[in-house]
């Protein structure tokens, strides 16, 4: 099982942990919601616990609880901008759809 994140989402990652002047990592999870059954998350973590998987990239730690692994493993997370826009992208291989509106996906 891995997860994986581009250059660019690790030094996003690595300025806002700096900005905050706290934190390990991040981590990201899956949650029920939306129209296609399930939603990212992503949150700052301070301490990890003992269950969770640690995946190090440039650096940066990215934290998943066991339960996010199945549907996460083999993701890249990305941060890109887009005109004005910026944010991150989930480029995860399990996804087999998602809603019209991009905010939940299934597998």
């Amino acid at each position: 099982m891995a997860i994986s994140m581009t250059t660019a989402a690790a030094d996003h990652v690595r300025r806002s942990l700096e900005g905050r002047g706290k934190g390990v990592g991040v981590r990201l999870g899956v949650r029920t919601t939306g129209c296609s059954g399930l939603a990212y998350v992503l949150e700052f973590v301070d301490e990890v616990a003992a269950e969770d998987a640690v995946f190090d990239n440039h650096g940066v730690k990215v934290i998943i609880d066991p339960k996010s692994l199945v549907y996460l493993d083999g993701t890249e997370l990305d941060f890109v901008r887009e005109g004005l826009n910026e944010g991150f992208k989930f480029n995860n291989p399990n996804v087999r759809g998602e809603c019209g509106c991009g905010e939940s996906f299934n597998i």
